[in-house]
C-alpha cells in the first residue's frame, strides 16, 4: 500500500528522476562510443599509468581492454561502464553529504547506521521490485538498485574518515577561530580523503557486482550476456562475458586505489 501511495502521489517526480538518470547514462554511453575502441583503450591505459606510475598496471589495462575488443564485447562493456559510473556518481553525490552529516552528529549517525545495515543486508534482488514499479523496465531501475546496494560504503567510510581525524588538529583549528565549514573543508575532509576514496572504491566494486542483477530488469551491458549464457547453458559465452567483467573490475579497482593520497608514484 505504501509503494502504491508513493507511485500515485510522486509519479511526476519518479518520471522526471528517471528521465534525468537515463539521459545522463545515455550521454556517457554516447560520449564513450564516439571514441574509437582502440584509442579509448590507450587513453584508459594512459590514465592507469598517470595515477600509478606502474607499467604492470598500464600493460594489463591495455591488453585487457584489447582482449575485450577482440572478443566482441566492447559495446556491452561501454554500457556496463556507463551504468557503473552513473550509479557511483549518484552514490557520491548522496553518500558523501550523508557521511559528513553522520560525522558531525551522533544522533544522525544513530539514525543512518541501521538504515545502512538494512540496505547492505537486504537481498539485492528485492530492490528491483519497487524500482520497476517506480521507473519501469530498462537501465534506470538497474541503476537505482545499484545505488542502493553500493552507496553504504561511501557513507560509512566518509563518516569514519572524518571521525578519525586527530583531535589535536581539530582543537588547533578551533583555537585559530575556524568556523565549522572551514574546519570541515580545510582540515577534516583533506585528512579523511584517503578513507573516503576507499569508500568510493568499494562502491564502484559493489555497483559492478550488480550488473548481472540489473540485466534482469532490462539494463544493457555485460550482465545481459552472462544472463543469456546461464539461460542457454553456454559455458564459453558465460566465461567470455564474465572475463570481461573481471577485467573491467580490476582496472577500475586499481585505478581508484591509486587515486588515494600518497599512493601515486
Amino acid at each position: 500500500m505504501f509503494v502504491e501511495f508513493l507511485n500515485d502521489q510522486l509519479l511526476g517526480f519518479f518520471n522526471m528522476a528517471g528521465d534525468i538518470i537515463e539521459g545522463f547514462n545515455d550521454i556517457l554511453v554516447n560520449l564513450m562510443m564516439l571514441i574509437p575502441a582502440v584509442l579509448f583503450a590507450a587513453i584508459v591505459a594512459g590514465l592507469a599509468y598517470w595515477v600509478s606510475r606502474k607499467w604492470g598496471l598500464t600493460l594489463f589495462t591495455l591488453i585487457g581492454l584489447l582482449l575485450i575488443i577482440n572478443l566482441g564485447y566492447w559495446e556491452q562493456t561501454i554500457d556496463t561502464l556507463a551504468l557503473v559510473l552513473t550509479a557511483v556518481i549518484i552514490s557520491i553525490i548522496l553518500g558523501i553529504p550523508l557521511g559528513i552529516w553522520s560525522s558531525q552528529s551522533d544522533r544522525a549517525s544513530g539514525i543512518i547506521s541501521p538504515i545502512l545495515d538494512f540496505m547492505q543486508t537486504m537481498p539485492a534482488f528485492v530492490y528491483l521490485i519497487p524500482s520497476i514499479l517506480f521507473f519501469g523496465i530498462g537501465v534506470v531501475p538497474g541503476i537505482i538498485a545499484s545505488v542502493i546496494f553500493a552507496m553504504p560504503p561511501t557513507i560509512r567510510l566518509t563518516n569514519l574518515g572524518i571521525r578519525q581525524v586527530p583531535e589535536d588538529l581539530v582543537e588547533a583549528a578551533n583555537a585559530f577561530g575556524s568556523t565549522t565549514s572551514q574546519k570541515l573543508f580545510k582540515v577534516q575532509l583533506p585528512l579523511a580523503m584517503g578513507t573516503i576514496m576507499a569508500g568510493i572504491n568499494q562502491s564502484i566494486m559493489l555497483a559492478l557486482s550488480m550488473v548481472v542483477i540489473a540485466s534482469l530488469v532490462g539494463a544493457p551491458g555485460l550482465g545481459v550476456e552472462v544472463y543469456r549464457a546461464v539461460q542457454r547453458i553456454e559455458v564459453g559465452l558465460g566465461f567470455e562475458s564474465g572475463l570481461a567483467i573481471v577485467i573491467l573490475a580490476i582496472i577500475l579497482d586499481r585505478i581508484t586505489q591509486n587515486l588515494k593520497p600518497g599512493k601515486k608514484g
